[in-house]
């Protein structure tokens, strides 16, 4: 589910929508939450759908460490990438601002950490635009997303947290272990997909 205060909107025909604050949203406001209405696609059931099918379900949906495509029912899957994005995947399973997101902002993501199979080629403005995300991008950066999200994850307990309780209880025992200092850091290296060992059942991650 994504913050409720946001909105999907038209940005042009190449781009198409993008989803925007409504509100001002501070730095470690959860921003998106993977909720039991999530559509959960196996890699066996993917290969099930025609090919139509799977190009629409590889735009709309992103890869997490089981290998399995997450769908989403709102208008999370209109959030767009951006090399300087303003919320970030966590190794606990829920999104969140690495920073001040103003009002009429749209809200941008890391496609890198979300496991793509091939490089794509980005629309951005940015002068340190990366020009691609890929299947490289985790080894290449995860050190310096986790920089950014622990910052980000020591504002989380003083901001507004609406989409808090929908975060289920194991991950909220493990980041708030981590908060009060009872457990070390989690990666996001965590949501890396390793389809040699998941099909094994092999837990990694770092």
């Amino acid at each position: 589910m994504i913050h409720p205060h946001t909105r999907i909107q038209f940005i042009n025909d190449e781009i198409g929508y993008g989803v925007f604050a409504t509100h001002f949203l501070p730095k470690g406001t959860i921003t998106y939450v993977k909720d039991s209405l999530e559509m959960e696609i196996t890699p066996e059931d993917f290969e099930n759908y025609s090919a139509a099918m799977q190009e629409v379900i590889e735009k709309y949906s992103y890869i997490d460490e089981r290998g399995v495509r997450i769908v989403s029912w709102d208008f999370a899957k209109y959030v767009n990438h951006c090399c300087n994005c303003n919320t970030m995947s966590t190794g606990y399973g829920f999104e969140i601002a690495i920073r001040d997101i103003q009002p009429g902002e749209q809200i941008t993501d890391e496609y890198g950490i979300f496991n793509i199979g091939r490089d794509m080629e980005l629309q951005c403005h940015y002068s340190n635009c990366r020009r691609r995300v890929g299947p490289g991008d985790f080894e290449r950066y995860y050190l310096q997303w986790d920089e950014q999200l622990k910052g980000a994850l020591g504002a989380l307990l003083a901001v507004d947290q609406p989409l808090l309780p929908l975060i289920d209880f194991q991950a909220r025992e493990d980041f708030m272990a981590y908060l009060q200092g009872r457990a070390p850091y989690r990666s996001v290296y965590n949501l890396k997909y390793f389809p040699h060992f998941a099909s094994n059942g092999v837990k990694v991650g770092k």
